[in-house]
């Protein structure tokens, strides 16, 4: 995959990821073979520079995170809302 094509892939999942944390609306994706649905709560960058998103995962009290380069298929699911279990901070990395 060229350099260009990868940025402009990350900066694609950022912008679904923010509105998602914004509007606080669950997100639907595939990970590897597995698909989540996830409640998102913030986007952060590893030690290694790999940037990830954190959230609680449905139907469970998990709170994982994900890394961008292995998330597929996004899915903004707008009719699916939900309350955070912890405060989501008002700024996005």
């Amino acid at each position: 995959m060229a350099f260009t094509e990868h940025i402009t892939k990350q900066i694609m999942k950022t912008k679904i990821f923010k509105e998602a944390i914004l509007r606080r609306n669950k997100i639907r994706f595939v990970y590897g073979i597995e698909t989540i649905i996830l409640e998102p709560y913030f986007i952060s960058v590893t030690k290694e520079g790999k940037k990830v998103i954190y959230g609680k995962v449905n139907n469970s009290n998990q709170i994982k995170s994900f890394y961008y380069d292995k998330i597929f298929n996004i899915k903004l699911l707008k009719k699916k809302k939900f309350s955070p279990i912890i405060p989501i901070l008002p700024f996005l990395n």
